[in-house]
């Protein structure tokens, strides 16, 4: 772990004989810990080092930051910091409200050279419109106190909650337990660009794209990853059997080397 050129906390993961590095962008809740319970070392160990930056606000990155203020342009420029950081053009791989970040930074004019980017059960270009009316239906009265008190933290509180949103049923107890441990707040502006102020606006690219869902996710189901690919102009790559922190929940080994056969897919 260390504070990156950037000002943000960035943690890095080497391979020993590197033949890529993808950018890791987190999503909503979370902080760049998440890819590092596995995720990031097997993409190490099949040649791909990893750098994955806590967006700031986030984690280690979260000092001095009023995390209500952020903006998902703020999150892009977080990104475009690092990428411009790296010796050559890496990959970007953005994980739920990352892959919205990514997505941003794939239709601003003048960002970093990257050599590819990875959509990892991403927002669609829609939004976040589907699961915030599923959350309001289901349980009205956190989502009313969420928004009361501007603390989207309230709908991670509890193993429970982060279980529903974020894994599998049969995820063991000691995951969630310790996913719910470093979940955090999340900013309410940002928020709002998600529903409606600042959603991705897709473009024609010069680099490829995977767009990558899971079946089991609840927060953007398979109809979103396909929505999304469609947007960008490709075709859905959906991993079976697995929720929506695709690197953490049972099954993020297969997520893994899928990223890794398509990163290096790109380089024969």
């Amino acid at each position: 772990m260390s504070t990156d050129p950037t000002g943000l906390e960035v943690i890095r993961t080497d391979a020993e004989n590197p033949r890529a590095t993808i950018v890791l962008v987190h999503g909503a809740w979370h902080g760049a810990w998440c890819w590092h319970d596995g995720f990031a070392q097997q993409l190490a160990a099949a040649g791909i080092s990893t750098v994955a930056p806590s967006l700031r606000g986030h984690a280690g990155s979260a000092d001095g930051v009023r995390l209500n203020r952020m903006r998902m342009r703020d999150y892009v420029d977080d990104v475009a910091s690092v990428v411009a950081s790296c010796d050559a053009p890496p990959f970007l791989a953005g994980h739920s409200m990352g892959g919205g970040v990514v997505q941003g930074f794939l239709a601003r004019n003048g960002a970093p050279p990257i050599a590819g980017a990875a959509l990892l059960a991403s927002m669609p270009p829609r939004g976040v419109i589907g699961v915030t009316t599923k959350v309001a239906l289901h349980h009205p009265a956190n989502f009313l106190a969420a928004n009361a008190t501007l603390n989207l933290g309230r709908l991670v509180r509890s193993p429970e909650q982060v279980r529903e949103l974020f894994f599998s049923a049969n995820a063991p107890d000691t995951v969630v337990e310790s996913t719910t441990y470093r979940t955090q707040s999340e900013s309410y502006l940002a928020f709002l660009d998600m529903l409606v102020l600042d959603r991705p606006k897709p473009r024609p690219l010069d680099v490829p794209l995977l767009v990558l869902g899971a079946t089991d996710d609840t927060i953007f189901p398979p109809a979103d990853v396909a929505a999304t690919a469609k947007a960008w102009g490709t075709e859905p790559v959906m991993v079976s059997g697995i929720a929506h922190d695709v690197m953490l929940d049972p099954g993020w080994k297969r997520v893994a080397e899928t990223l890794a056969s398509w990163v290096l897919a790109q380089l024969a």
